[in-house]
């Protein structure tokens, strides 16, 4: 990767006795989003707060734009590195307008700040919203304005905390699809910690699995969701059914193509991946156990002939009922691990 805007080179912390971050090494390219993936108490936080100068590394090193803010000894200040922060719930200051909030950062007073505000406000859709206060905004809006904020003094990069985590399902998708926009238009770097998937993989450029303190994968969000590096981060990572297979690519699915079946192993399977059909042919043999009409699609609960219960996501025109037998045949490539769980 040519020239990445922040550089991260085995870095380390614990508390106490408990590691949390062990040896992670992650470059963030310039005018990208980069998410960093993982379930609770993997080191996400912590990760951010040490890359933002909230906290300090036991060892390792942090270059940001071409300065090493952290080098396992000492931390450039906070308010020195150039790093915007959206924390979770926005953290807006009720006492002041939304102008003031966006423009916190800035040169109080003059001409250059208040054009720099109502730029910052337009990029997140809230323009001529600045004289309002916190308390007469939704909660949406309010995490917009945070975002606002945070590009306003136009960091080097700016980090996201969990930012949606607080807003009802049905506005989290809008909410996080207009703040990409902002990013992107803005031409920022950011680096979002989440721990939803969907959401990693909908906003990111790149994907950071963080498990256990260290990173399993960096890649693409494609790469990372249909070639996982292990079978951690596939099981992480999206809905999966794991089957086993043997050395021809059987399974109890029926054949599998796997980029190791050859040699036996374990099949990572994703719901969108098994077609179903009222006749039962080539592939396996299953009965339904449940169904749930979702709308777009229906998620069925299927038991195979092994006794073994599996989930499928398709969009059928037909919906079996609890108790008959379809068909069932796996769609493509499937990656094949190891019984240990490593790549075959």
């Amino acid at each position: 990767m040519a020239d990445p805007l922040l550089v991260v080179r085995s870095l380390s912390k614990a508390f106490g006795r408990e590691p949390v971050l062990d040896a992670v090494d992650l470059d963030v390219p310039r005018r990208s989003i980069t998410a960093v993936l993982g379930p609770s108490g993997a080191g996400k936080t912590t990760l951010l707060r040490i890359v933002a100068g909230f906290e300090d590394a036991d060892a390792g090193t942090v270059t940001l734009d071409g300065t090493t803010v952290v080098d396992g000894r000492r931390g450039v200040a906070a308010e020195r590195r150039r790093v915007g922060v959206v924390p979770q719930e926005g953290a807006l200051f009720p006492h002041l307008t939304v102008g003031g909030n966006v423009g916190f950062g800035l040169p109080r007073g003059g001409s250059a700040s208040r054009q720099r505000v109502e730029a910052c406000l337009a990029l997140v859709g809230l323009a001529g919203m600045a004289g309002r206060r916190p308390h007469e905004l939704s909660g949406g809006q309010q995490q917009r304005v945070a975002v606002a904020r945070a590009l306003a003094p136009e960091p080097s990069l700016v980090v996201f905390d969990e930012p949606f985590s607080s807003l009802d399902a049905s506005l989290r998708t809008e909410v996080r699809e207009q703040v990409v926009a902002a990013v992107r238009a803005a031409g920022a770097t950011a680096l979002l910690v989440t721990h939803d998937q969907q959401e990693a993989l909908a906003a990111a450029d790149r994907v950071a699995v963080l498990l256990h303190g260290r990173l399993a994968q960096v890649g693409p969000p494609d790469e990372v969701y249909r070639r996982p590096a292990s079978l951690a981060v596939a099981r992480f990572v999206g809905e999966s059914v794991v089957v086993a297979v043997d050395a021809r690519g059987g399974s109890a699915l029926g054949p599998i193509e796997g980029s190791c079946a050859h040699t036996g192993g374990l099949a990572v399977v994703r719901p969108e991946q098994l077609r179903l059909s009222p006749e039962v042919g080539p592939g396996a043999r299953a009965t339904v156990v449940a169904t749930r009409f979702l709308g777009h699609e229906t998620m069925l609960t299927l038991r195979l002939a092994d006794g073994s219960e599996v989930r499928s996501r398709a969009q059928l025109t037909w919906l079996p009922e609890p108790g008959h037998e379809v068909g069932v045949t796996v769609l493509g490539r499937c990656p094949v691990f190891e019984p240990n769980g490593t790549a075959g």
